[in-house]
């Protein structure tokens, strides 16, 4: 009974302690991510490891000088790029600077802009205080590596509020600048069935397309700009050969794990994709729930889930994305979590979030997580768990 009792206070000391409004202030957590990219910034710069930036910075220099976008510049970066030429029009402010203030500037942007598009999200207060906290180690790892993923997490969950809130043309926005920057912004078309002004929203996603597709055309010229999305579609078709290479640093999705699993790269996408799709496109039949935000909130978290899940260019860093969308899908159920789905939250965390990190056993990390793209599996589970509560469950707000 003693050991019993000391149990309890412990428990209820740790609750308290928890408790304590410095973490749950806003104030807090926007410091805190603040933080966490100036001190990823300095990290990457102290060790002259910012390649990603620099890929990132010479899209605008390429553009105004009028040289390839997708050829290789070993004397500038290793690899080369894979984003649109619209991205040199984003890029511009920050390629400009000198690259200790262009990559601060880069990161910090992201994360605020992320930080904000969770905060503009009609939840509890509680939703947006687990996604900060859930979410800030793995917004370290996508820092580290300067990703666009940061941003594009952003962009989906403003295109989700901007349909909330009726603010169809700048839902729009959102969805073709994520499109033409890196295609992830595409799955923004997922919410179209919830806009109230659809025919407005079609004619302000041609208006942006329009818009997006010549702006890059100000810094350099129209048959520049043409060649280059023709050269762009040639990227992305290489790119994607690359990925399926069972020992690269990419494809880390459902799809790779599916491949590494077995040993197999031959096999078509498709045979995952399809009915991947399929499953995605479910609970889109259950009319009568489209009232309920929490089922809205639900198809948000799967959207998030499944641009990472089912796209071989899935990096580690591109977890971002995903993570925002499982805090999301365990918070707003109006029903009681079981146990099972708290391990899962767990699960993510641990395989997902810490095995690229020191803090995961090292052996585990090289023999197994890696090689078998395994930190896609959590999060493989916690959609298919998803998309089977969305096609089965009431989202209707409890009673209690």
């Amino acid at each position: 009974m003693r050991q019993e009792g000391e149990k309890i206070t412990f428990v209820q000391r740790m609750n308290g302690f928890f408790s304590k409004p410095i973490f749950s202030d806003y104030r807090v957590l926007f410091g805190l991510w603040m933080i966490l990219s100036v001190v990823s910034c300095f990290c990457k710069l102290g060790h002259g490891r910012h390649n990603n930036y620099l890929i990132f910075k010479y899209v605008f220099w390429h553009a105004f000088k009028g040289t390839s976008l997708y050829a290789h510049y070993p004397q500038e970066f290793s690899d080369c790029n894979h984003y649109g030429p619209f991205f040199s029009m984003i890029i511009a402010p920050f390629a400009i600077l000198p690259d200790w203030l262009g990559i601060l500037l880069w990161l910090t942007v992201m994360t605020a802009g992320l930080y904000y598009a969770v905060r503009k999200l009609s939840v509890a207060k509680r939703v947006h205080i687990f996604i900060y906290w859930f979410c800030a180690h793995e917004l370290l790892t996508a820092l580290f590596m300067q990703q666009f993923n940061i941003a594009t997490a952003a962009m989906i969950v403003a295109t989700f509020y901007c349909i909330e809130k009726e603010k169809d043309g700048w839902a729009a926005f959102w969805i073709m600048l994520g499109t033409f920057v890196k295609l992830y912004g595409i799955v923004g078309l997922a919410f179209f069935f919830f806009s109230k002004h659809k025919k407005k929203f079609i004619m302000y996603l041609i208006l942006w397309a329009a818009v997006m597709f010549v702006a890059p055309m100000i810094i350099s010229s129209p048959d520049y700009i043409l060649s280059q999305y023709g050269e762009w579609y040639q990227s992305l078709t290489l790119k994607n050969a690359i990925n399926s290479d069972l020992h690269g640093g990419t494809n880390i999705s459902l799809i790779g794990m599916f491949h590494r699993i077995s040993g197999d790269a031959s096999f078509s996408d498709l045979y995952l994709i399809v009915p991947g799709l399929i499953l995605f496109f479910a609970p889109y039949f259950r009319f009568n729930q489209y009232k309920h935000s929490a089922f809205r909130l639900t198809l948000l978290a799967s959207v998030l889930l499944f641009v990472i899940l089912f796209s071989t260019g899935s990096e580690s860093s591109g977890y971002i994305i995903s993570f925002v969308g499982v805090v999301i899908w365990y918070t707003v159920a109006p029903w009681k979590r079981t146990g099972w789905e708290i391990f899962l939250l767990i699960f993510v965390f641990v395989l997902s979030s810490l095995s690229p990190s020191d803090l995961f056993p090292a052996y585990l990390r090289k023999n197994f997580v890696q090689p078998y793209a395994l930190k896609a599996l959590p999060c493989a589970i916690v959609w298919f768990q998803l998309i089977y509560e969305m096609c089965r469950r009431d989202y209707a707000p409890s009673s209690k």
